[in-house]
């Protein structure tokens, strides 16, 4: 089993040179000198701080490729011959076409989506940037809620700051509500998270009151790492600048010796880190009263692969301060802008930090304690993935969050755009088999002109493209309802997993297969 090896990975672009290698190091198992290269330890040998993150910074999305012990492929999901939930168990009836994906979550106001996914924090990175119309329209149009991300005013260039340190105007912010709010249609939600620098900043006071935002999520960390969120800039005035805002910047760009360096291109980029945030129980019912009494309808909470009493903390004080919504981000993660080695090695992975959270829900509601809606993070990509996550954590578990699954479909839809213009050498045989229009190409497309008309020919592709694959999870999460005979996803339970290993069994308490239904199925043959 591959449990994560140092000093060779493609997201770094290096590789070892021999064909056996230390197993725990990742050293080649003969290291020759005079070798050319190309591992960890042979290109951190002249970049660095370079070799802690994937590459090229802020063009790729990257996922830690660890194989944990136990995840959530040892989870089977079971299927019915007799009876229906949620519908007449009739043949008639009871069509997977009937299935009803929608979800919702709040304390008060609830927030309806279509299906129960959303993206996961979308902030101040270039990939979030670049591609944020595409994200947005997407989420938009495909009915679900969408979470701009920590540090979007913070690193706005054309930010407008008043006397007293707070945003006054961010063009950016402004931009992300706008694009998603344009096709809103009472689905979904968008989400403005805020970090320790967001904060100082007065964003809340700015997203709420200047911009009409509903939802603000604070954020404890999330799956991928235990430290603020970062991004890398390429400007030596860049970095200046985001030092003068307050910003850990890194190496020092006032430093004289960083300075020459980077004029001989020694160092190319910057390192911008955001502060580390602090628990306490008192601060975080405070910051949630303020907020409230800011004009927010909800408050969100985004914690991390933290150990289990975090994870507690989390849970109890979501509870006490009725927090409407509180995603739970397992390891491993990341969408390319963490440090690589953190990406892989720290945390609780998703499956065993999600059982965790169950454990610790069920236990609180046996107390006579309200339970906020949670959701689930950390690593899904597929339709089976949503009815495993929500079973796992039923009946608290009310929808999963989305990182790269989301993202990727994004970004290929809008490449395809470029593609059909000519660029990059035209459409890739991969598209054009399928195609030379975009009517062609995207199965999802004249569905969309039927709805929106001629408005829709002015869809960026890569909304088009998120909204095709969302709709591929749709309707393969109806098929995997049908067969448990499940026709809401509220009626989703524990009972309709097996798990297919003992240590499955022993991490998340869901029966092993051999397990499963025993009792019944002895009770009829012993009749």
């Amino acid at each position: 089993m591959n449990l994560g090896r140092p000093n060779s990975n493609d997201a770094l672009q290096t590789k070892n040179r021999s064909r056996n290698v230390a197993p725990q190091s990742g050293i080649c198992s003969r290291c020759i000198d005079g070798c050319k290269g190309n591992c960890d330890l042979f290109t951190a040998t002249f970049r660095g701080r370079e070799l802690l993150y994937p590459s090229p910074f802020g063009e790729i999305t990257a996922g830690a490729d660890k194989d944990y012990p136990v995840d959530y492929s040892h989870l089977n999901i079971m299927g019915y011959a007799m009876g229906a939930e949620g519908i007449e168990a009739d043949p008639d009836h009871a069509t997977f076409p009937k299935v009803n994906t929608q979800t919702w979550y709040g304390a008060t106001e609830k927030v309806k989506m279509k299906i129960p996914i959303f993206t996961g924090a979308l902030g101040s990175t270039d990939i979030a940037r670049k591609n944020w119309e595409h994200f947005a329209v997407g989420a938009a149009i495909t009915g679900i809620s969408l979470v701009c991300g920590e540090n979007v005013c913070g690193i706005d260039p054309q930010l407008k700051i008043d006397k007293n340190g707070k945003v006054k105007d961010s063009p950016e912010l402004k931009r992300r509500i706008e694009q998603y709010r344009r096709y809103h249609e009472g689905y979904g939600d968008i989400l403005v998270q805020m970090n320790v620098e967001d904060t100082r900043l007065g964003v809340a006071e700015y997203a709420l009151g200047s911009l009409g935002v509903e939802t603000i999520e604070l954020k404890w960390g999330q799956g991928a790492k235990c430290i603020g969120g970062e991004i890398k800039v390429n400007s030596l005035d860049r970095a200046l600048e985001l030092k003068k805002r307050g910003y850990i910047v890194t190496p020092d760009p006032e430093n004289e010796g960083v300075k020459s360096a980077f004029k001989v291109g020694a160092i190319k980029e910057f390192e911008r880190h955001s502060r580390l945030g602090f628990l306490n129980q008192e601060d975080f019912m405070r910051e949630v009263d303020r907020l409230r009494k800011l004009g927010a309808k909800r408050v969100t909470l985004k914690t991390g692969a933290y150990p289990m009493r975090e994870l507690a903390m989390a849970i109890r004080w979501s509870s006490d301060a009725k927090i409407d919504l509180l995603t739970i981000d397992g390891a491993p993660g990341g969408t390319g802008m963490s440090p690589w080695r953190m990406m892989s090695e720290w945390g609780i992975p998703s499956i065993y930090l999600h059982s965790m959270a169950y454990e610790l829900c069920l236990r609180l509601a046996r107390k006579g304690a309200w339970i906020p809606d949670i959701a689930f993070a950390g690593g899904f990509s597929s339709e089976d993935h949503i009815f495993k996550a929500l079973a796992l954590g039923a009946p608290f578990c009310k929808a999963v969050c989305m990182g790269r699954a989301l993202m990727i479909p994004g970004m290929v839809g809008k490449n395809i755009g470029r593609w059909l213009k000519g660029e990059d050498g035209g459409l890739p045989s991969t598209v054009s088999k399928y195609g030379s229009k975009k009517e062609e190409i995207f199965v999802c497309y004249n569905q969309l002109k039927e709805k929106y008309g001629k408005e829709a020919d002015g869809f960026p592709l890569g909304a088009v493209g998120l909204f095709s694959a969302a709709e591929k999870l749709r309707v393969g999460l109806q098929q995997l309802m049908a067969g448990a005979r499940k026709f809401r996803t509220h009626l989703i339970t524990r009972n309709d997993l097996a798990a297919l290993t003992e240590e499955a069994s022993k991490v998340t308490g869901i029966p092993y297969i051999m397990d499963a239904y025993r009792e019944d199925a002895l009770k009829i043959i012993d009749a």
